[in-house]
């Protein structure tokens, strides 16, 4: 698989980074097409600089409601409309309330944009703790979090072909964080702070604890704030807005 950064930023731009979004693709065609985990909300930007096509996007798994995480689809789906001419289906993957946070979110952006007639579907699937599902050759599991977002906050375990990327989201520690990234090829964990805890976020020193338990094969660190991005990487990679990863 490889997996590109498109944003990895934290909510606030720090650094001078694009919101949380991962591009996704076989290294070899397997017919699925591509995925985004996570489309905050510079994504549509961040797909532009990086060359991505947006209509070879066929999946967006979400960890969670906020808008440096799920506000690009707006921009995603408009663009399908109304520039990049798409005619594939879109399926979206997130957690419950999905369903209603996302026309909502259109409506306040683009008034008329949740209703209006399309060429191509958009097919909302909710997922919760403990319900696999599979979606366009990806097997999706998901992870309760304490994250606050008015939605549940999930960590995601994404398998295709035999290779496993799991995703933390946004959260502070809690046990689930060992089951979703146990042995993956590789694990994205947020990684805010260093040492300094701040309430719903998961800081380095916690985390590298409990790696041993964990045991994935690589492990990248992203959403990180100023004093995170200001730290020589020390047993992880640290994400970078364009960053290529294959595993």
């Amino acid at each position: 698989m490889r997996l590109q950064v498109l944003g990895c930023g934290d909510a606030f731009g720090s650094g001078g980074r694009f919101h949380t979004c991962f591009h996704v693709e076989a290294r070899e065609g397997d017919g699925h097409g591509a995925f985004l985990i996570d489309c905050g909300a510079s994504a549509l930007i961040a797909i532009r600089r990086f060359g991505v096509d947006p209509n070879g996007i066929r999946t967006v798994f979400l960890t969670h409601l906020h808008g440096d995480h799920f506000g690009g689809l707006p921009w995603l789906i408009l663009d399908g409309q109304l520039v990049s001419g798409r005619e594939s289906p879109l399926t979206i993957v997130g957690p419950p309330g999905l369903r209603e946070r996302l026309p909502a979110a259109m409506e306040v952006l683009f008034p008329g944009s949740s209703t209006a007639e399309r060429r191509f579907p958009v097919e909302i699937v909710e997922i919760a703790a403990g319900h696999p599902v599979e979606v366009d050759g990806v097997r999706a599991e998901a992870f309760t979090m304490r994250h606050p977002s008015g939605a549940p906050a999930q960590a995601l375990r994404l398998s295709r072909g035999g290779k496993v990327v799991a995703y933390t989201g946004d959260t502070e520690w809690v046990e689930d964080i060992v089951a979703a990234g146990h042995g993956a090829d590789l694990m994205i964990a947020e990684g805010y702070t260093d040492t300094r805890p701040v309430k719903f976020h998961l800081d380095w020193a916690t985390l590298r604890t409990r790696l041993p338990e964990i045991a994935p094969k690589r492990l990248m660190l992203t959403h990180m704030s100023p004093d995170m991005l200001a730290r020589e990487p020390d047993g992880y990679i640290a994400a970078e807005d364009g960053l290529v990863v294959v595993f």
